[in-house]
This record gives C-alpha cells, sequence and structure tokens, in this order.
C-alpha cells in the first residue's frame, strides 16, 4: 500500500509517499481502507518534535524514538470504509463507514489501517463526505469534552481563544447548540466563516487584547499555548470556568491554588475521546446542530503542503489529506 512518512524528523519536507506492507487485522480487529486523514497540529508536532508545552519533552522522545521515528507513518484521526474484519469481531463488516481515532497507534497517513473493533470508532452518517467526516473526531471529541466539563447552560457567555482551529471551530458550534452566547478569539481574517458556524461576537487578538476589554464570561475555553493565566482568569465571572486545551506545568500548579482559594473553576483534564462521545457527535451531526468547518483538501503526494497549512495558522477549521487515487 502506499503510505506517507517520515523517517527522520524535522521540516514538512521529511514527508514522503511510499510503498509499505499492508497490515493484517488480529481477530478483534477491523481492517479499514483509509480515505481521508486530518493533518494536525499533533502531527506537525511529532514530525518536527517541536511542541508548545515541553514539559512531557523526555518521556515522549523515549516513547516515540530517541534518533527517529518508531511509528513512521503519522495520523491519528480518520474516515474510511471496513474492507475486512477479524473472526471475533461483530460490531462493524465490510462496507461500514467509519471515523474514528487511532488512539497511540497512528498510522491513518497510509491506506489501509488496522484497529481493535473496541477502539473510538463509529460509523459517518450519510450524508457527510469522508474528507468531512475526518475533520470531525479530533476537534469535536475535544470540543463535546471541555464544553461537558464546562457545564453550559443556556444564557451562558462563553469566550473561545482559537476559535479558527480544529478544537476551537467545534467548540464554537457545540457551545451554541447549548444555547450560549459565543465570542470567538482569533486573526481577523477568520472572522466571516466563525460568524458563519455561530460565533455571536468576534474580537481580532491582533488588533485587541481580549483580556482588556472589560468584559466577563462564564466560561472561557483557552486553546493557545503560552497564555497569560492570570490575565485569562481575570475575565471570569465569580464562579466562571476557566479551561486550558494547552496547559504547562506553571498552568496546573496555579489552577489547584484558584481552585482551593476561589469560585472560580480551572479545568486541565485531558479528553478521554471515548465511542459514546463519538457516536453524540455523529447524532449532532445528523441533527444539523454541528458540521465540519474543512478549510482545505491535499493529495497524498501534497502532505507536506498540508503541514504548512497547519503550522502557519492560516486555516480555518481543519486541514485534511485524501488517501483516495
Amino acid at each position: 500500500m502506499k503510505a506517507i512518512t517520515y523517517r527522520t524528523y524535522g521540516s514538512p519536507d521529511v514527508l514522503q509517499v511510499e510503498e509499505v506492507p499492508n497490515p493484517t487485522p488480529k481477530d478483534d480487529e477491523v481492517c479499514i481502507r483509509v480515505h481521508a486523514a486530518e493533518a494536525t497540529k499533533s502531527d506537525c508536532e511529532l514530525r518536527s518534535f517541536r511542541f508548545p508545552v515541553n514539559w512531557f519533552w523526555l518521556p515522549l522522545r523515549l516513547f516515540l524514538g530517541v534518533f527517529k521515528p518508531r511509528k513512521p507513518i503519522l495520523g491519528g484521526y480518520f474516515a474510511g470504509e471496513v474492507v475486512s474484519a477479524g473472526a471475533s469481531v461483530t460490531r462493524f463488516k465490510p462496507g461500514d463507514r467509519l471515523f474514528g481515532s487511532t488512539q497511540i497507534r497512528m498510522g491513518a497517513y497510509g491506506e489501509y489501517l488496522c484497529l481493535p473493533a473496541h477502539y473510538t470508532l463509529a460509523r459517518v452518517p450519510d450524508s457527510v463526505s469522508s474528507e468531512a467526516a475526518a475533520a470531525v473526531p479530533l476537534g469535536g471529541l475535544n470540543a463535546l469534552h471541555f464544553m461537558n466539563c464546562a457545564g453550559i447552560e443556556p444564557g451562558d457567555k462563553v469566550l473561545i481563544n482559537g476559535a479558527g482551529g480544529s478544537i476551537g471551530s467545534f467548540a464554537v458550534q457545540i457551545a451554541k447548540s447549548m444555547g450560549a452566547e459565543v465570542t470567538a478569539v482569533d486573526a481577523g481574517f477568520k472572522e466571516d466563516r466563525l460568524r458563519h458556524i455561530g460565533a455571536d461576537h468576534f474580537i481580532d487578538y491582533t488588533r485587541t487584547d481580549p483580556t482588556q476589554q472589560g468584559q466577563t464570561y462564564d466560561v472561557v475555553l483557552n486553546m493557545v499555548a503560552q497564555s497569560d493565566y492570570s490575565a485569562w482568569v481575570n475575565t471570569l465571572n465569580d464562579g466562571g470556568r476557566y479551561l486550558i486545551g494547552n496547559p504547562r506545568l506553571s498552568d496546573m500548579l496555579r489552577a489547584a491554588i484558584t481552585n482551593r482559594s476561589t469560585r472560580k473553576k480551572v479545568t486541565v483534564k485531558l479528553a478521554g475521546e471515548t465511542q459514546k462521545e463519538l457516536e453524540t457527535l455523529a447524532e449532532m451531526i445528523k441533527a444539523g446542530d454541528i458540521s465540519p468547518l474543512v478549510d482545505r483538501v491535499y493529495p497524498m503526494t501534497d502532505a507536506g503542503e498540508a503541514h504548512r497549512r497547519v503550522e502557519t495558522e492560516q486555516r480555518v477549521g481543519c486541514v485534511v489529506i485524501s488517501l483516495r487515487d
């Protein structure tokens, strides 16, 4: 099969398309023909081995490969079709269109992928293309997790910093579906599309500091690493909730103090990315509550350009790589 690989850490130029052996499913696995995979920030960070939060650098390097990648095929979120199933699999059958997460296995940048049937996998709604479906699991699962942690109630004022990314664009829509009044923060050129998916208000962070507007919020979801912890906490109403998507070690320590000494709540809990949550997202798509926001779709041969698009932050929503001919 063809796969997008990286044999060394480095720039997007290290990505290449090559022939690799087809995987074989075990008794508890499904073999999936991958149609599309999202090009994520995590993919870019793993490829370059540069992370905005560095406290886990050493254990991650030991796990992934000290001198070169142990897993040369990236891709954690995808959509495709089941081509075969192991003898003990009853949950899925050949022909099922699935989307989901590969968890730590990665591998979605290859034409075929074998995963245990109990992984976070769900059937793609009939109305959604594989390219759009591939844009759902990462952003949707994480956004749903954070919005559920926030306990949003109708009328809550919610601010999302980094609203134009994969997670942020779903958070805007999910918060709106919960009845919130949503303020999106991102670069100005993203305003029209973010308002189109439901943002009530927009702040261009390149022109205005969103923490210095005199506005307060019930919920703030911050997807931007290296942010000013105190400034964002100060934008919360009494009893407000601050959710950090890319927490630093110092943020975790300060969160514990804030949670103990004030009525404000800070959450740094990572998403579990469960099957139930993915099925919830599928139902929300069917109901018209949310829709994947796809920025661009690239062919396998342009995987490097897809990574550059993600790294330059020029995208609005998700960047997808198509693995179809």
